[in-house]
Order: structure tokens, then sequence, then C-alpha cells
């Protein structure tokens, strides 16, 4: 292993500290080199906040002038809530950058590689690529789309089923999986159910990771007639996260009203086949600023998601359990697809094991029932 690379991993392994603290800003980690010995090192740590090389530079055990910066991403150019890196870089007299990726925001996408060079600072990129794409590859979506980066999540025994005969589904996975769910809420800025869901379990979709920490994501329920009971606790907890409610224009005003009342937040979308057309959906809470959400839908939203398009990821894990059951729910059901040959396929397929769980995590590699 090159000395290049280990310090790109460092930086690496730096910007992952940023999880869950810094949406929709990238996951960015910076490490400054002189004579093979870091003498600096940082990372964007909370949204609004120093960027990575800015604290690494504030880190820095001895004068930085001449040395080399690794960074992940490509130094900003531009003023935000932060002033450009690129700048911060030409002031302190670094000779040499080495960045793992380029950044595709039209603000950046190579101004800050320009910057540098007009400055006589010798840049050089492409270490880490691929790791860093996926670290940052709900920053990578909505920066270039404006909607959300959508990852659906799922559980089931062995043989398929999602809950038995009897719609008992407690628990199917482990407890080391569910920890791992918690993680991924922590990471995701929204969580999206059916309204069903909501009737059913009546959960409160929170984050809940050792010593309180962690962030609770938005709770999003797809609720095409406002169905939700007022009662439930996701829309009388708006102190604990925000909940919106995504209704068509079928939707009962006065109930619309009530539900506002109680502090939650209601849009309304497009209609597809009488339901709310996710698709609109995704679009609106592009807007509003939400970059990745956690699709934990019952059957029949993970079809429909599936459908439309939306989905990005796919999360499975597989208890080595059977229960059976002609009836047992499956985790995606809807209408299905009639042929083998258009079945939506998952590529980049990384495989973990949680105790006796495992994890199946694959990219959707083209969605054919669009």
């Amino acid at each position: 292993m090159s000395k290049e690379y280990q310090y790109m991993q460092r930086a690496f392994e730096l910007a992952k500290k940023g999880i869950g603290s810094v949406n929709p800003n990238p996951l960015v980690g910076a490490v400054i080199v002189r004579d093979n010995e870091i003498i600096g090192e940082g990372y964007h740590e909370f949204f609004g906040g120093p960027h990575a090389e800015v604290n690494a530079f504030r880190s820095a055990t001895e004068s930085v002038e001449g040395a080399t910066m690794f960074v992940t991403l490509e130094p900003c150019s531009h003023y935000g809530k932060t002033p450009p890196c690129a700048e911060a870089i030409v002031k302190n007299k670094i000779a040499k950058v080495v960045i793992g990726m380029l950044d595709p925001n039209p603000l950046v996408a190579g101004k800050g590689v320009k910057l540098l060079e007009d400055n006589g600072i010798e840049v050089e990129y492409g270490y880490l690529c691929e790791e860093l794409s996926y670290l940052n590859r709900v920053f990578l979506k909505f920066i270039q789309n404006k909607v959300p980066y959508v990852v659906l999540k799922t559980a089931m025994t062995l043989d398929g089923k999602i809950a038995s005969k009897t719609g008992d589904s407690r628990w199917v996975s482990n407890e080391m999986s569910r920890a791992h769910v918690h993680q991924i809420r922590n990471e995701l800025a929204g969580i999206l159910v059916g309204v069903d869901t909501v009737i059913a379990d009546d959960p409160m979709l929170t984050t809940r990771l050792k010593k309180g920490e962690g962030r609770n994501p938005v709770r999003i329920v797809v609720d095409s007639t406002a169905r939700i009971p007022l009662h439930s606790k996701i829309v009388n907890t708006p102190s604990q996260a925000k909940t919106i409610v995504a209704v068509t224009e079928k939707a009962d005003s006065i109930k619309l009203k009530q539900i506002e009342e109680l502090g939650n937040t209601v849009l309304v979308t497009k209609s597809r086949n009488g339901r709310v057309d996710l698709s609109d959906l995704m679009r609106q809470l592009g807007v509003s600023g939400i970059d990745g959400i956690l699709l934990e839908g019952g059957a029949t939203l993970n079809f429909a998601a599936l459908e439309a398009g939306i989905v990005d990821e796919v999360i499975s894990f597989i208890a080595p359990k059977i229960i059976g059951g002609a009836n047992s729910k499956s985790p995606v059901g809807g209408e299905g697809i009639e042929w083998m040959k258009d079945a939506i396929e998952l590529e980049s397929i990384k495989i973990e094991q949680l105790g006796n769980d495992l994890l199946l995590t694959g990219k959707i590699k083209k969605n054919k029932c669009r």
C-alpha cells in the first residue's frame, strides 16, 4: 500500500465521522502531510460549520507552507455558509493537493482544481474514488438531480416472509440488525412509510442509538386520503421529530387542518392511479431540502416505489428462520412483474453477517418496471 493511499484512507476515515451531521453537505476529510508525517487533519463536523480543510489547518502542529494536503473531495471555490476552501489552501501556501474525487456540484465542478492550479499548486486526484462515491452517494444524487436518494429496507425470513400468517412480525431480524437500522435512520434525513403501517403499528419512527445519540429523521407518511389517526404517536410528537403527511386532492380539508393544528406538515401531491404520485412527492421533498430517505414501507408501498423508479438502493436483512404460509406477506407486494426477464435487478452487491442474520445491500441496476 502506497503512502498516498494510506493518507487518503485516513482522510476517508475522518470523513465518515460526519455521518448524520452534515446533510445536505458532503462528507469530507482532510490530512496535511510533510516529510511523510501527518501534521494536521480534520473533517466536516456539522452543517454550517468549518469545512474539513479549515479544520485540518486549525489542527496543524507546525507551519503548513510547502506541505501536501490529501482531501477526499475537490475543495470548494464559492462562498456559501463558509468561505471557499480553495482560497484557504492558496492562502496557507500548500504546495500540492491530492483529491479523492471531483465535486459534481455546479458551483464547484472543476473550479476548485482550476483555482489551485492557477495559483501554482500541483493537483493530483483519483484515489479511493469508488469508495468515496458510495460514501457520498446521497449528496451526489441530490446535488445533481435535486431529489432524495432512497434506500428501501426490508427484513424477512429465509423463506421470504415479513410476518407470520397471523401478522406477527416481532421480531423477524435480530437485535444487531435492528440496531443497524437505527444507524441508517441517523444517516438519512427522512424516513418514509405508508399510512397502513401507522394504523397497524402506531410507530414512532425515531432513532434509538446507545447513550441517546443520533438524529431523528423527518417522518413522512404516504396517505392519499388522510386516513391517519389523529391519536397516532407520529402526529402527536412534533417536538421529537417533524412529520409530513403526503396526500392527494381527495383528502378531506377538515382532516388536513386538524393534522396541521397538531404541529405537522401536509404536502398535497399529484395523483397517480388515485394515489400519491411518489415521483412528485420526491420532487417536493427535494425542494424542502430532504436529501436522503429510508423507505420502511409495507409490501404495497415498496412495490409502488420500485414501480415509480424512486428507489436507488436496497438493504435486506435475512433471518435464518422459516415460517411458511401461502398467505404470509413478502417484502414486496402490489401487482408484481409478469416475466422474470423484466425483474428489477441489483448490482454492486455487498453481503455481511450480523449475528446469525445476513445483510444484503445492492444498488438498483435498472428499473424495468417504470
